[in-house]
């Protein structure tokens, strides 16, 4: 029987099936903090270092379970630290619940210490926002906070007042329309599938179609035969947004790889030439990689209704979950006679995986970051989980790691957040213990949160972390170049030994920065299931260019070149050799 509020809370988690919260002590939520310890044979209470990363951590467990992500942390700075990663849920469309303290009921707007109202602060980041009012007000919202959550695929944030956490809950009578026993905890339902008429029409502007692209996201990761047989039916290429990219396996006939910055020649090819659009589950936020308006009809499939149309003119829109309305579509599909489209798509595939080997057997000194990623990319199992940070890393992440098997994928997509790669990976190796963990990261990205070293140790999580090391903001410095002709500012890195730092966190550290020893070393770090680190020293100078460079950025880095970038004359070697080929 619970007897503070904090109990009730701790019990509707429960209750709601939420096995693990991700957090950072404070006085600000000790009463709350008493309530898991109390509990902790049915609910696990996750210490991070930093509350940021207890956010991303509660972020990545619902992007790689489906399930209600939980993060906690106390009043004040404790809270405002949350704001990062939960953003990043919202923009990535991942129910997560945010609990934070407040200082005593009565002392608020007083000036007093941590005096920071948290629900207004998190106003615009979250789809549902209260302070806990009393015991009897709990129950009816941590309740409504997780419902929404997960019915609209979002972050949720409940404030509490330290003096009522450990209030006792007898004392806190419920008014006269508080009615007991009127709460339950029924999940939503997946969204409808689009009704007939509407499925009629899709069908038959696929059906019509004679160059037919597929663009599939996160919405499709559940919907792999469906999105398949889909493929194969229409004799369509798909290319896949970077939160999508477990969507489809990269060694199918039909997957071109990803799409944008980060994508490759033939997916920018298909979407380019195409006749016919099928969207799905997938508001790719890049619209210049689309389609020209006008060339292309276009059909999209998306469980929110609202994100239909919104980076390119559909005819018709299918609100619904991606499985269920490919389901429905696909008997109203004909199989396509004419695969000249499709083939000449293959045939492009064919020379960027040549291009990409290409580039990952290099043995030039200094290392290629390439030669991490393509040596990383033969190592993995079919079971393996991947995460990766925001820069060039990614970039590396989405062109030569390659999803296959039960393979999962996923980084801070619209909010491209750094730091985020080590707090994913900790949360998946809590979640699925029994298989491989991989962080592809950054320098920059893992200095943010390096503390989270300690938090992989410390529950000796079997997470790999690659380090690519540049000594640089390295996509900061080539959009600097390639987007405004500015010579690099700001983006040197004072050099960390990532290695030493992991040993004295409790990990195995490794360092590489010959191309020759790179798959030996990695080998040697991926034997033993457990934390290892690997720092890979590579040349600063390569640049993560999109699959095709425009004329205009190739005069802009001329111009950046010409006007005080550091080691220019390194740089236009490394683009005389390679990138500056693939001007158009």
């Amino acid at each position: 029987m619970p007897t503070t509020a904090s109990d009730i809370l701790v019990e509707n988690l429960i209750r709601w099936g939420v096995d693990v919260v991700f957090g950072l002590p404070g006085d600000g939520i000790n009463g709350i903090m008493e309530a898991l310890r109390q509990r902790q044979d049915e609910i696990r209470f996750v210490q991070v270092r930093h509350e940021e990363a207890a956010a991303f951590m509660a972020c990545g467990y619902a992007k790689f379970t489906g399930r209600l992500g939980v993060c906690l942390a106390t009043s004040g700075p404790g809270g405002i630290h949350l704001l990062n990663g939960l953003y990043d849920a919202k923009l990535d469309g991942a129910p997560v619940l945010a609990i934070t303290g407040l200082q005593f009921h009565d002392l608020v707007h007083t000036f007093t210490q941590q005096d920071v109202e948290l629900d207004k602060l998190f106003m615009d980041a979250c789809v549902y926002n209260a302070r806990i009012m009393g015991a009897a007000h709990v129950a009816n919202v941590v309740n409504l906070a997780i419902r929404t959550a997960l019915d609209r695929r979002g972050p949720v944030h409940l404030t509490m007042p330290v003096d009522m956490q450990s209030a006792p809950a007898k004392h806190d009578e419920r008014s006269e329309r508080n009615v007991p026993h009127h709460l339950d905890t029924t999940r939503p339902a997946a969204p409808p599938v689009a009704g007939e008429a509407d499925l009629d029409r899709a069908a038959a502007i696929l059906n019509a179609g004679k160059r037919v692209c597929i663009l599939a996201g996160r919405g499709a990761l559940h919907a792999e035969g469906e999105l398949a047989e889909t493929a194969e039916l229409l004799a369509a290429p798909v290319a896949k947004a970077l939160l999508g990219k477990g969507a489809l396996p990269d060694q199918h006939p039909h997957c071109t790889g990803g799409v944008g910055m980060l994508g490759t020649v033939p997916s920018q090819k298909a979407l380019a030439e195409c006749d016919t659009l099928l969207i799905v589950g997938s508001s790719f936020p890049y619209i210049e990689f689309y389609p020209e308006p006008g060339k292309a009809r276009a059909i999209q499939i998306d469980a929110d209704a609202t994100r239909i149309g919104l980076r390119y003119p559909v005819e018709v829109g299918l609100a619904g979950d991606a499985t269920a309305t490919l389901n429905a579509l696909l008997p109203r599909l004909h199989e396509h006679g004419d695969s000249s489209f499709l083939n000449r798509i293959q045939a492009a595939v064919a020379e960027w995986r040549d291009e990409l080997k290409e580039q990952g057997t290099s043995t030039d000194s200094p290392m290629k970051p390439q030669v991490v990623a393509y040596e990383l990319n033969r190592l993995l199992a079919d079971d393996t989980i991947v995460t990766t940070d925001s820069g060039t890393n990614t970039s590396w992440a989405a062109r030569f790691l390659e999803m296959r098997g039960r393979m999962m994928f996923s980084v801070s997509g619209n909010l491209a957040s750094m730091a985020c790669g080590l707090p994913y990976a900790n949360a998946a190796a809590l979640a699925f213990p029994e298989r491989p963990v991989i962080a592809l990261v950054g320098d920059g990205g893992l200095s943010m949160l390096m503390g989270e070293l300690a938090t992989t140790a410390k529950y000796k999580l079997n997470v790999k972390i690659v380090v690519i090391k540049n000594n640089s903001l390295g996509q900061i410095k080539w959009e600097q170049m390639a987007f405004l002709g500015n010579p690099e500012f700001g983006c040197e890195l004072q050099p960390i030994d990532f290695a030493a730092v992991a040993r004295a966190c409790g990990i195995k550290g490794y360092a590489i920065a010959d191309a020759g020893r790179c798959s030996t070393v990695l080998a040697e770090a991926f034997a033993k299931p457990g934390p290892a680190l690997i720092e890979a020293t590579v040349d600063p100078d390569e640049p993560p260019f999109p699959p095709r460079t425009t004329l205009k950025q190739g005069r802009n880095i001329l111009s950046a070149l010409l006007h005080g970038t550091k080691d220019s004359a390194d740089i236009a070697e490394h683009l005389a050799a390679g990138a500056a080929r693939q001007l158009v």
